[in-house]
């Protein structure tokens, strides 16, 4: 049964983030995580993370304001690598973690905080 408040095939919570210079960010994600959608110059972006989106908006009409956001992903290492490669900073080298998730954090170049993750199992 689908919310009547809520757009048809949409979360009902939707993380925003807004950034200077949003259509590197869109990329970012895009490149990184195998995000898909496209930037929006006069409207928030929607990037999606498989059945999860992220609007991704440019400052001005509103202040910056940066995210903390865990992400489940295929291959931690090799996410978590591209991640670097394309500018973020390491918080946390991917290990595992005694609730079964294999995690790295990392923190792009502006300021979100993207914990990269997948399960191995609880006690894996």
């Amino acid at each position: 049964m689908s919310d009547p408040l809520a757009r048809p095939d949409w979360p009902n919570l939707i993380p925003r983030i807004v950034v200077a210079d949003s259509e590197r960010l869109v990329g970012f994600l895009r490149d990184v995580f195998g995000a898909t959608g496209a930037w929006e110059k006069d409207r928030p972006s929607e990037v999606w993370f498989g059945s999860s989106v992220v609007l991704i908006s440019e400052a001005g009409a509103r202040e910056e304001a940066t995210a903390f956001l865990y992400v489940y992903v295929q291959d931690v290492d090799a996410t978590y690598s591209r991640a670097l490669h394309a500018g973020a900073r390491s918080l946390e080298a991917p290990s595992l973690m005694p609730y079964g998730d294999r995690r790295g954090m990392v923190q792009d170049a502006w300021g979100n905080t993207w914990q990269i993750a997948a399960y191995h199992g609880a006690g894996a």
